[in-house]
């Protein structure tokens, strides 16, 4: 292992589908140096949440204020290498099933700004600006349905240390075994 390879960040992140009515819920990011994206939510879960779905429900709550009381999953799985930016990511998608609360903008990081179930329409014009290892699997799933036994898998490997000068090579198939956590 290389002293760069020691230095890479791995982020354990989980997402979550929530619909109401046909609509998605989405949430708007604030990136560093003031790009803009939205995305389901959720995030990266932290050292001291007691499992995945304990984090995941925990990173909705934090950001929508809504809290998911039942999750089915993992509807697929993303792993991104970026070599170049010197990270790599694991993330498990999961669907919520039942939730309670009041929609509402509460990001302790201060990420999320917004909030709203988006319809059909709506949605897909604001997930135009997000990352393609974010928006495609999305996309994927929003298209063919799939329930957690048809599970994918998609891996996406990212050239480049600049954002805007990205390439962004995509592998996807069936999931099969645990793919681990970085």
């Amino acid at each position: 292992m290389t002293e760069r390879d020691a230095r890479r960040r791995r982020w354990r992140v989980a997402g979550g589908v929530l619909e109401h009515h046909g609509a998605l819920l989405l949430v708007r990011n604030r990136r560093r140096g003031g790009h803009i994206d939205w995305s389901t939510p959720g995030g990266v879960i932290d050292a001291g949440d007691r499992d995945l779905l304990s984090g995941l429900t925990r990173e909705v709550a934090e950001e929508t204020g809504l809290a998911v009381t039942a999750w089915e999953g993992p509807l697929y799985r993303v792993e991104a290498h970026a070599a170049d930016l010197g990270w790599d990511l694991h993330c498990e998608v999961y669907r919520a099933l039942a939730w309670a609360g009041s929609l509402r903008a509460a990001d302790p990081d201060g990420i999320v700004d917004a909030v709203r179930f988006a319809p059909p329409t709506e949605r897909d014009e604001l997930l135009t600006v997000c990352a393609p290892w974010v928006r495609e699997p999305l996309a994927d799933w929003l298209r063919h349905r799939w329930g957690p036994d048809e599970a994918r898998a998609y891996r996406y490997e990212i050239r480049g240390d600049r954002p805007d000068r990205l390439v962004v090579t995509t592998r996807s198939g069936a999931l099969t075994g645990d793919p681990g956590v970085p």
